[in-house]
């Protein structure tokens, strides 16, 4: 089963030299673990457009994020785990790893 695991940053700092060591070493063991997927950062909710095109006429297209918020995604992995508690378990590691939430949501 795959699940999206989104980084949730809070702004209260970016990521460090060892942070970024830690998360090439965590990575590296969920490609020997057969996990690996995709991962990959975004840039800052500045940097996004939101398109809607639900309603009759042009489609509406704003600069900036969705919603405003004190947390914003700031990147993602997808995993292979054989259930949500193996998924939780890497979770917890990748968490240490980038000194970050985890959200962790299976793919329907």
């Amino acid at each position: 089963m795959q699940y999206l695991v989104s980084v949730i940053h809070d702004g209260s700092s970016t990521g460090t030299a060892e942070e970024m060591a830690a998360i090439d070493v965590f990575n590296d063991k969920l490609r020997a673990g057969g996990h690996w997927v995709f991962a990959g950062g975004l840039a800052a909710p500045s940097s996004a457009t939101t398109v809607d095109s639900r309603a009759d006429g042009p489609p509406a297209v704003t600069d900036g994020p969705f919603v405003e918020t004190k947390e914003h995604v700031a990147g993602l992995w997808v995993w292979e785990a054989e259930d949500l508690d193996e998924a939780l378990a890497l979770a917890v590691e990748g968490s240490k790893a980038c000194h970050r939430k985890l959200e962790v949501r299976p793919f329907l």
